[in-house]
């Protein structure tokens, strides 16, 4: 058996030109991250301190008193507005859109969202709503590259790509985190890992963050250094993972909730917004820092600056205004509020954990927090680390997110994301791996042994000796001297004067054929999509020489390998020191 011809992945010649596009999308998708960011500030200034500027103020800094809560229900009106008579695909938090798209809308998105999308988020947020910059620039990024590659001949597989490039892209430009990004499309947009997606979605996520020291700005968003960590820490660190995972399936739960206590108001969808605004503008009357996106609170969380009494006022209002804003169905993103609650719940138990750094625990609770909400583990540790630069964080961060994880995957049966996309009437199935189809090859299960006519054969003898009473087979391929001229059936036969030669019959004929060295995801395509039940096997396209002929059933053969391996237990007793043949 030859293994010249196989290699560890599928081989794209387009590869090249795909990753080309994709860095390209990841320098636009920082532009459109500033244009975002400056649009947050724009109508912040408007908003609370009416003036067109676009300097970086927080809202908790505004004199209106008690005139604050008329802003976000302004906002609310506005966003509300918007999505009834421009898109309502701007409704929600981009992620739970974005993963539709890819999964359910051939990774199509409109200009209207790419444009919307951004102005609405930053409508809501600069009126005071309690989001983040995160999903809107995912969901834009991810228009842009949807967007570019609908201009070009490219398949759904190769829009997927280049919409996660620009959604991920976007997401290195507000945060400065490319690896974090690129996990988040691992772990919850291209639902794959191949060379096909991985590439453009890495090239672009560096080319955002390359970009990013000249638009936006360097260095980490929230620089930190925690001391070393002890042994013990790992026991205090699943405490913290489960008691983020319990966090995160409270917001999950509690959210869907008030989405529920919505759908059934009275009222058109349009005037959620304002509603959930009403919320959001007491809430910041009460705690104004409770408003807007936050990263001032989050990095004194971090650092421990805001006493534990403060800390937990403000985050209950957080928490209650995020939740009531979101369910509304306005425009914002999830990963700035998760950080914020996840790192308050790290204040509370700095105080309660013994002998180890205080400034750990709002780190390590933030990101699994994040990660025990959006399923996304690997992602949250490394978004953490890159938030912070933290290097002695990243063994209790991977354990802390690792519990976090687990406890919410045994414990809820969809995610903040996917729970969305089922209320739509679809469900995702987020595991993957490798096709067992796609393991194996054409030649480990074919039938070698093929009863095969000779060219030479009438049809009437062939009508005699292969289709008659004791017929093995539907279709039988033609041969002369081992070379492959076609397939026939009796149907065929039967329409065929009967003294003519099967030679001559396939005469012209270009049948459908599979290649010894192809895998039998591949074949299984071809079947379905020409609608046949077998094909001959030959060794080349040159010589077409049969050596082999696959049915639909032979397909079912590496399906049974992966059987024996996921379900068949066996019980290994004794061992050996022999090395194994």
């Amino acid at each position: 058996m030859s293994h010249a011809h196989r290699g560890d992945f599928a081989v794209n010649a387009r590869l090249l030109r795909i990753t080309l596009l994709a860095a390209i999308i990841g320098a636009a998708s920082t532009v459109a991250a500033l244009v975002l960011l400056d649009l947050i500030r724009l109508f912040t200034n408007l908003f609370f301190f009416q003036t067109f500027s676009i300097a970086d103020r927080s809202p908790a800094e505004h004199t209106l008193g008690a005139w604050v809560i008329v802003v976000p229900v302004i906002g609310g009106i506005l966003v509300g507005l918007m999505a009834r008579f421009g898109s309502d695909k701007i409704r929600g938090h981009g992620i739970p859109e974005a993963i539709e798209a890819i999964l359910f809308g051939k990774s199509k998105m409109s200009a209207k969202v790419a444009v919307l999308k951004p102005l609405s988020s930053g409508i809501v947020i600069g009126s005071g709503g309690p989001f983040g910059a995160e999903g809107p620039i995912i969901m834009t990024g991810g228009a842009i590259g949807s967007l570019l590659a609908q201009h070009f001949h490219m398949t759904a597989a190769e829009r997927k790509a280049l919409l996660v490039a620009g959604a991920t892209a976007g997401m290195t430009a507000v945060f400065g985190t490319p690896v974090a990004a690129v996990l988040l499309a691992v772990e919850l947009l291209l639902f794959e890992l191949r060379p096909r997606s991985l590439l453009p979605v890495a090239i672009a996520c560096a080319a955002a963050g390359f970009c990013r020291p000249f638009l936006i700005g360097s260095g980490p968003l929230f620089p930190l250094q925690t001391a070393d960590v002890a042994g013990v820490t790992l026991l205090w660190c699943v405490v913290a993972g489960i008691c983020s995972g319990a966090l995160s399936a409270a917001l999950s739960l509690s959210l869907y909730k008030v989405e529920d206590l919505f759908s059934k108001l009275p009222v058109h969808w349009m005037w959620w917004p304002a509603l959930g605004g009403v919320a959001v503008g007491i809430g910041g009357y009460l705690q104004p820092r409770a408003l807007g996106v936050g990263y001032d609170v989050i990095g004194d969380l971090l650092h421990n600056h805001l006493a534990l009494g403060v800390a937990l006022a403000l985050l209950a209002v957080k928490a209650v205004i995020w939740v009531i804003a979101l369910g509304s169905g306005t425009s914002g993103g999830v990963l700035a509020p998760l950080l914020m609650m996840g790192a308050g719940l790290g204040v509370v138990l700095s105080h309660l954990f013994p002998g180890s750094d205080p400034a750990l625990w709002p780190l390590v609770c933030m990101a699994a927090t994040l990660g025990g909400t959006m399923r996304a583990p690997l992602m949250a540790a490394v978004f953490a680390f890159g938030l912070t630069h933290d290097v002695n964080a990243l063994l209790p961060l991977l354990a802390t997110c690792a519990t976090s994880y687990g406890f919410t995957v045994l414990t809820m049966k969809r995610s903040i994301l996917t729970e969305k996309i089922a209320r739509r009437g679809y469900h995702i199935y987020r595991e993957y791996g490798v096709d067992p189809l796609e393991r194996h090859f054409v030649e480990e299960i074919m039938t070698a042994s093929v009863m095969a006519i000779d060219a030479s054969t009438s049809v009437d003898a062939a009508m005699r000796d292969f289709f008659g009473p004791h017929q093995a087979h539907r279709g039988f391929p033609v041969v002369q001297d081992g070379k492959l001229l076609g397939v026939v059936d009796r149907q065929m036969l039967a329409s065929a004067a009967s003294d003519r030669t099967m030679g001559e019959l396939c005469e012209g004929m270009q049948p459908e054929v599979a290649f010894v060295h192809e895998n039998c995801r591949t074949v299984a395509t071809r079947l379905a999509r020409h609608r046949l039940e077998r094909l001959p096997v030959v060794q080349d396209a040159s010589s077409l020489q049969l050596v082999g002929i696959v049915t639909r059933s032979d397909l079912i053969k590496p399906s049974l390998i992966h059987f024996d391996e996921e379900e068949k237990r066996e019980r290994l007793v004794g061992l050996s020191w022999r090395s194994e043949p």
